[in-house]
């Protein structure tokens, strides 16, 4: 899993445009967007394309000025899935014989 929040600035008279491409972006959410052109936007990899990529096409939609990530997150999925073998959380760790 990874997951970008990123803060993306748009000329005002492109926002319309702008919020309407990235909203038709598979793996962008726009949360949140201002009167004067500023964005709140989440990226996620989709199965085709890694966030990073996604990010540095957002760049070249007409109108962005500024597109910055301000919070990431990568998780393995395949390490945060429990393993059987493992002793569990009530499971003394004390050795015994």
């Amino acid at each position: 899993m990874n997951i970008c929040g990123c803060l993306a600035h748009v000329a005002q008279e492109q926002t319309d445009a702008a919020a309407q491409t990235m909203r038709d972006t598979p793996g962008v959410e726009v949360h949140a967007q201002a009167e004067d052109g500023r964005f709140v936007i989440v990226v996620e990899d989709t199965p085709d394309r890694l966030a990073s990529e996604i990010i540095m096409d957002l760049h070249q939609i007409p109108g962005v000025i500024s597109l910055t990530l301000t919070y990431h997150h990568f998780e393995d999925l395949a390490e945060s899935a429990p393993h059987p073998e493992a002793p569990s959380q009530t499971t003394s760790r004390r050795l015994t014989l």
